[in-house]
């Protein structure tokens, strides 16, 4: 049975262990995070592309279970005025994003897939039969193909090309809070987003009635590590002179804030070599704005599986997989930040 090294346990790498189980591939997860992983305390939406992945690989009820419906979003400008309403049909699934890996991560497990955890990708070599992977602990594995699922800051993508552009800087912060209770009577299953004067502002309720937010702040620079309560100081800033809720919103959130800089990767020239390939993030990340980051590494693990398992040979099933998700990813890679860039004020 071929084995396939993964590098990375975040939603890319668990759901590419999932779908080439399902093709009798199996595999090893290398999470270099001892637990959990960065960004945990975001939150996220699964569109209906990443759910039908799922459905494919017999993993969406899990996700279903741990998150509830987007159906709907509402614009709004900077004085409260209602701008459009839209339907997202189908609807998507909000979860955090922690949410999300651990249910990921614990379907791969039932299944029969193992994640070593605090085991972080030093180098790797493509080898005669497989490859060579040297791990941060002085430990060296070998498999038949190496994924590199290692998101913005991946090694595999500098592994396959040295040449490799990195992470390009939005101009943006995006900042997570939470709020206990519905502050605005909001439809649990609605986004609402705010061009705000200064800065764009969205949020959501679901049935726990704890208000869920996002702001994505003007930024020229990527931040130190910032407390909670300073982010806090600089959502509340960015709003001040709005007529909206986001001010009302942000007073009331406690320690449950996190923010970072915003990336995103327009194209990578290389995808894969004789036997590394690349998936999620590590390949094509995209800003928050278009809401798929998740869904397209979803479909590439389900996209990746099939043509392995349709082509005998890597390199064959690699170009396979690499002119099937190209295009659509650098797509809405650039439709992302076209829409980032309406919000930025």
């Amino acid at each position: 049975m071929t084995t396939a090294l993964i590098i990375g346990g975040g939603i890319a790498g668990t759901a590419t262990a999932i779908a080439l189980r399902t093709v009798g591939i199996s595999s090893v997860i290398y999470e270099a995070y001892p637990s959990g992983g960065a960004d945990a305390g975001a939150f996220l939406t699964v569109m209906h592309n990443g759910m039908a992945a799922l459905q494919e690989i017999e993993a969406g009820r899990a996700v279903t279970d741990g998150s509830y419906p987007a159906r709907g979003v509402s614009l709004f400008d900077a004085g409260g005025g209602l701008l459009e309403q839209r339907s997202i049909d189908p609807p998507g699934r909000t979860l955090t994003r922690a949410t999300l890996y651990r249910v990921l991560q614990a379907e791969a497990v039932r299944r029969g897939v193992r994640i070593d955890r605090g085991r972080r990708l030093v180098s790797a070599t493509v080898e005669a039969g497989g490859v060579r992977a040297s791990l941060a602990d002085g430990s060296v594995v070998r498999g038949d193909l190496l994924v590199g699922a290692d998101g913005l800051h991946s090694v595999v993508r500098r592994l396959i090309d040295p040449d490799a552009p990195g992470p390009r800087h939005t101009g943006q912060h995006v900042v997570y809070g939470y709020a206990a209770g519905d502050r605005v009577h909001t439809v649990p299953d609605t986004y609402h987003m705010v061009f705000g004067s200064r800065a764009f502002f969205g949020y959501t309720t679901p049935a726990d009635r704890c208000t869920w937010w996002f702001a994505r702040l003007p930024a020229t620079e990527s931040p130190p590590r910032i407390r909670p309560e300073d982010w806090r100081h600089r959502v509340l800033d960015a709003f001040r002179d709005d007529s909206g809720p986001a001010a009302e919103i942000v007073a009331a959130t406690g320690e449950d804030i996190v923010g970072s800089a915003s990336y995103d990767i327009p194209t990578t020239p290389k995808w894969h070599n004789g036997s590394m390939v690349l998936a999620g993030d590590a390949a094509h990340a995209a800003s928050p704005a278009a809401a798929q980051g998740a869904s397209m590494a979803l479909e590439d693990a389900v996209t990746l599986a099939r043509c392995l398992a349709a082509h005998g040979d890597l390199r064959n099933a690699f170009d396979a997989y690499e002119s099937l998700r190209r295009e659509p990813t650098e797509e809405t890679v650039a439709a992302s930040a076209q829409l980032a860039s309406r919000g930025r004020r």
